[in-house]
């Protein structure tokens, strides 16, 4: 058996069976390296009439025939429930401006929306205002995942701008310039 050697320690290689267990802190880490866009998950919880809403990393497109999207939510998530009681809902893609709005909608509390200002998607979900893109969609499927849940969405209406996109990388958030005209 070989080993690789890393910062992050050393990893024997081999037959699956011969793997140790894997740190959960060393996966976070390693999964870190991966720059992703970051995304605003909004509604409007129907026992409250009041925007709510959840920042994820874990965001991508799946399918154009039919037009699906997916996202995946913490299992122990209590705003998850909430937007999906909503019917529909908008998947944000954040601008490199909205980095505040992006650690709120993350924080844990009932007033994630102080101050965040928005208007009403085609169906009525929160669009935040400055999102890079946004995305009305509604549930087709969720797969329970480990830790998560795999949302899987079916995209009905969608539009977006050339600001900079919110980039997370590493436990940090960070920004590129705008698209190039094509």
């Amino acid at each position: 058996m070989t080993s690789i050697s890393s910062e992050f320690g050393t990893t024997p290689t081999g037959a699956a069976g011969d793997l140790p267990e894997l740190d959960p802190a060393l996966m976070r880490t390693v999964l870190g390296h991966f720059a992703t866009g970051v995304v605003a998950i909004t509604g409007i919880d129907p026992q409250t009439s009041v925007p709510t809403g959840l920042a994820a990393n874990s965001f991508t497109s799946v399918s154009l025939d039919p037009p699906l999207i997916a996202f995946c939510v913490a299992a122990t998530s209590t705003s998850w429930p909430r937007v999906r009681a909503a019917g529909h809902y908008t998947v944000n893609i954040l601008s490199a401006a909205q980095e505040p709005v992006c650690r709120q909608l993350a924080a844990r509390g009932a007033e994630k929306f102080r101050g965040i200002e928005w208007q009403p998607s085609p169906a009525g979900a929160p669009i935040l205002t400055d999102s890079l893109a946004w995305i009305e969609a509604e549930l087709e499927a969720e797969h329970p995942a480990g830790d998560h849940t795999i949302v899987v969405s079916r995209v009905r209406h969608l539009y977006a701008t050339d600001l900079a996109p919110l980039i997370f990388f590493r436990g940090r958030y960070g920004g590129v310039g705008p698209a190039e005209s094509r």
